[in-house]
């Protein structure tokens, strides 16, 4: 699909991280932008600085989302790029100190990362397959897995489980929409410099850079963004998760 201006789309998390890449840079390629994201001041304030529009959202909520779809389609039309980056990453062990993982946590964060993909994707989805085609393809879904998904470390037993449920969404839901001219991809980033990251200290970042084969960096979120707009554009990707991640595998902690 052509990045053509006046192309609709919908960025979940888009307030911070890698959904504020994905939507800035999209936002300069002429497509209108719809963040759907929980902190209003935040993503008020960013939408204004890069020419979006704001739609608070719980993506774990199907009326908060169809809610959100109908406010940014009724400015925008019917989105035709959705990028889920949406997403929680607590760190609990399975038993810490005799005690089991907190089920509410495993539970909010499956909710967040897996049950939020989805249910933005399959609304999304079902006001794609409506639309007429743009050339060959009517939309294009893209999720946020995690090479977590693969290397889940200690303490990522909640987070590592959501994002594997991403990579296993990606490719029957890619199929299921096949027909109707619209793709679904998954993007797999390794340590990327998001404020998860860049609030942990200089000495950590440091470390966690050095494990990374090559470049020996954190992910620039520019990086994630850009190969999300290769997707978009890319009209033979489709089903499948792509790991960014200059080659980390993740060790058991």
């Amino acid at each position: 699909m052509k990045l053509e201006s006046g192309t609709s789309a919908v960025v979940t998390g888009g307030a911070s991280g890698l959904g504020a890449a994905v939507a800035a840079a999209l936002c300069a390629q002429g497509i209108k932008v719809a963040l759907l994201d929980r902190d209003v001041d935040k993503g008020t304030g960013y939408a204004a600085e890069i020419g979006a529009l704001f739609c608070e959202t719980d993506v774990t909520d199907a009326a908060s989302v169809s809610a959100a779809l109908e406010q940014a389609r009724a400015a925008h039309g019917q989105e035709r790029i959705c990028v889920n980056c949406a997403g929680i990453a607590p760190a609990a062990k399975t038993v810490s100190r005799g005690l089991a993982h907190d089920l509410a946590l495993f539970q909010k964060t499956i909710n967040i990362n897996l049950v939020g993909s989805f249910n933005v994707a399959s609304q999304s989805a079902a006001g794609m397959v409506t639309a007429e085609p743009i050339g060959e393809e009517r939309g294009v879904i893209i999720h946020t897995a995690s090479i977590a998904a693969y290397e889940g470390q200690m303490g990522q037993t909640a987070y590592a489980a959501s994002k594997g449920g991403i990579v296993g969404l990606t490719l029957p839901m890619a199929r299921d929409l096949a027909r109707d001219g619209v793709r679904v991809m998954a993007i797999a980033p390794g340590i990327f410099g998001t404020p998860m990251v860049t609030a942990m200290s200089q000495e950590i970042q440091d470390g966690l850079a050095a494990g990374i084969p090559f470049p020996s960096r954190l992910g620039d979120p520019a990086e994630y963004a850009a190969l999300a707009l290769h997707i978009i554009e890319n009209a033979f990707l489709n089903g499948t998760v792509i790991r960014l991640d200059g080659a980390t595998r993740l060790t058991m902690r």
